[in-house]
């Protein structure tokens, strides 16, 4: 007898509908898996044969096949085992055909019939929202995430027993209901604010401008002076997450499997901090099935750089693509996939080896050519992407012993949201959403310069020798500091202030 189940499978972040076929015929008693299956699904024979045994079911001795349908594309992880036992009771003759049909259904299966958590609830409840299917049956830990997705109806189950009196009508499941708005509350609220962080006031304004503008920025100052403080508190400063953000941020952490048990969204930002000895693969992404990288785990948030000369030059290089495209795309032979990666990327470094370099109350025990190899580590093409270069010096003993407190994050935030509100009106028709990722015609049209302007401009190009593209990353920066200031002109002051955050553009910094 022949059974038809579907279910889906996940490619890059999104996921396609998979049809589970079961054949069971007299024969030698065989179990074989067809249609791409990777080791994890070959292995799902010895947990459905356990599963159906131990939920009191008789499993047949009979031969037994497994389609997985369309059978050109790869089939990855334990998800098949549920829809693989539930066609074998339909197959068998122990549950009626017409009680599955409209439903989809996905779930790991334990020895004793348990149903364990999957990745990729969310992306599935997407791709059954196209299908407008019956219901959705998903293990009980991932309900909450695909209830987000309202137009379909979501279904939590624990065991395998229970599906099936789920689906002969002897056992009433409710629906699974998420209150999104409360979701975002609850999940919404940062453990650090920038209250805490002592001094600093021209690092905080340079942050605040590129939050404001989804720049990236570059710290540099010696051991200790707060670099890594300030911008582990740069997410408490960026616009609260809209509903579209939340959903694809955390379509990618759900995949990676990186998304808490039994939560329905990510509320807050990410901020993704690798260690400097992260492979490119790990930055970027890969695998022989692509899996998201840290660049894409940082979408819509930020990724944190710390030590950024230790990283492996050619880790650094591959930042190259996603910081000017915002996408990551990787090839393979069996498939090609492209990743989200808009991303605000912020690095700290030190000055030099010793971290003392311009340090006024340390002597700097490197060499000049110490110093020059340390800095070369970072190319000048990916330092011209990085559009704001801060300064951090070393606090003095009025600042540390302060008992004040600074500006708290909710009150720096409030004014980025206001810049950022004058951004996504600019921009409501050319499909971005900041200054950071205006083109070139977008700059001509929003970025024109007065003859005041553009002389200065015109001295700092010689002076310090820029290039075209720390030209545009400079009328980018102005922008949003007339933004954060409510003024429609490029006035000469704005220009002053972008130029100053090109620290390392300048002499002391090469030569």
């Amino acid at each position: 007898m022949l059974a038809n189940i579907r279910s889906a499978a996940l490619l890059g972040i999104d996921a396609y509908s998979v049809e589970c076929e079961v054949d069971i015929c007299p024969g030698l008693p065989t179990f074989q898996t067809v249609g791409l299956p990777d080791a994890a699904v070959k292995e799902s024979k010895d947990r459905v044969k356990s599963a159906i045994t131990n939920s009191q079911f008789t499993f047949p001795i009979q031969r037994i096949t497994v389609n997985l349908a369309p059978a050109d594309t790869k089939k990855e992880g334990p998800s098949f085992d549920l829809p693989m036992a539930v066609g074998i009771l339909v197959a068998s003759g122990k549950l009626p055909a017409k009680a599955v049909e409209g439903f989809w259904m996905v779930g790991e299966l334990a020895l004793d019939g348990k149903i364990r958590p999957i990745r990729g609830a969310l992306s599935i409840a997407l791709a059954a929202r196209d299908h407008q299917v019956t219901g959705l049956l998903v293990p009980a830990e991932n309900a909450k995430e695909a209830a987000v997705v309202q137009e379909v109806p979501v279904y939590a189950v624990k065991n395998l027993r229970e599906t099936y009196e789920f689906l002969t009508g002897t056992k009433t499941l409710h629906r699974m209901v998420v209150n999104i708005e409360e979701e975002f509350k609850q999940h919404s609220t940062y453990k650090v604010d920038f209250a805490d962080v002592k001094g600093q006031e021209n690092a905080k304004r340079a942050l605040e401008i590129g939050a404001a503008g989804g720049h990236n920025i570059l710290l540099v100052g010696p051991p200790g002076s707060g670099k890594s403080m300030l911008t582990k508190r740069l997410p408490t400063i960026l616009p609260p997450l809209s509903l579209e953000e939340a959903i694809q941020t955390t379509k990618i952490h759900s995949i990676a499997g990186l998304l808490a048990r039994r939560r329905a969204l990510m509320g807050t930002r990410p901020f993704r901090s690798p260690h400097h000895t992260v492979s490119d693969a790990g930055l970027i992404g890969g695998g022989t099935i692509p899996k998201p990288g840290e660049v894409s785990l940082s979408h819509n948030g930020v990724l944190f750089l710390d030590e950024f000369p230790e990283f492996n030059k050619n880790v650094l290089e591959v930042l190259r693509q996603p910081l000017e495209d915002g996408m990551v795309t990787i090839s393979r032979v069996q498939s090609t996939l492209t990743f989200p990666a808009q991303f605000m990327l912020a690095a700290a470094m030190n000055p030099c080896p010793c971290g003392y370099y311009t340090d006024p109350s340390r002597e700097c025990t490197c060499s000049p050519n110490q110093i020059q190899k340390y800095l070369g580590k970072i190319s000048g093409p990916l330092l011209d992407r990085i559009d704001l270069h801060i300064e951090v010096p070393s606090l003095k003993w009025k600042e540390i012993s302060d008992t004040e407190l600074a500006e708290p994050s909710s009150a720096i935030r409030e004014r980025i949201s206001h810049a950022r509100a004058i951004q996504q009106k600019r921009f409501a028709d050319d499909g971005i959403h900041c200054n950071a990722h205006m083109n070139t015609a977008q700059l001509r049209k929003y970025c024109q310069l007065d003859e005041p302007s553009q002389t200065l401009l015109k001295t700092a190009m010689e002076k310090f020798g820029l290039s075209a593209r720390a030209y545009d990353r400079i009328l980018k920066v102005s922008r949003t500091i007339a933004d954060l200031d409510g003024e429609t002109p490029l006035k000469p002051s704005y220009i002053a202030e972008a130029i100053q955050y090109r620290n390392m553009d300048r002499s002391v910094w090469r030569s």
